[in-house]
């Protein structure tokens, strides 16, 4: 099975056990992600609905990319510049291309909030403060 995700502004076309660079992903080497955004999903030469498609990848490391020169000139200016750039990268190894699985709902959460009304309605109703009363009183 096969998966095109977004990450980073450009879009990888992944299969479970491809290795890929993508732009910085925050994780250190060794943590496990999901890539978010499943935009195409396919099994062979078949196209299924990315809705429910889960990613997940492991980072394999940090790095930088290769140097890029960034050469400047103006002729019969006497002006260059050169200057050289790294982009920061993420290794990831793409780990499995699947559904998401469904987990299943807490039945502790509907109890509880059966309880938090039943405190609500057993507590007393709460008396309208004095201050009022106590400043017409002192301004007559």
């Amino acid at each position: 099975m096969f998966a095109v995700v977004r990450t980073g502004g450009k879009q990888y076309r992944v299969a479970a056990g491809d290795k890929i660079a993508v732009e910085k992903l925050a994780g250190e080497a060794g943590d496990k992600i999901t890539l978010g955004e499943v935009l195409l999903a396919g099994d062979g030469g078949e196209i299924k609905d990315a809705a429910g498609v889960l990613v997940s990848a492991e980072i394999i490391a940090q790095a930088k990319s290769e140097k890029v020169i960034v050469f400047k000139k103006r002729r019969r200016h006497n002006y260059r510049r050169r200057n050289g750039h790294r982009q920061q990268m993420t290794l990831l190894r793409i780990l499995s291309v699947g559904a998401e699985e469904k987990k299943a709902a807490k039945k502790e959460a509907a109890p509880k909030a059966e309880a938090a009304t039943a405190t609500a309605a057993d507590a007393p109703a709460k008396k309208a403060p004095a201050k009022k009363a106590a400043k017409a009183a002192d301004a007559e």
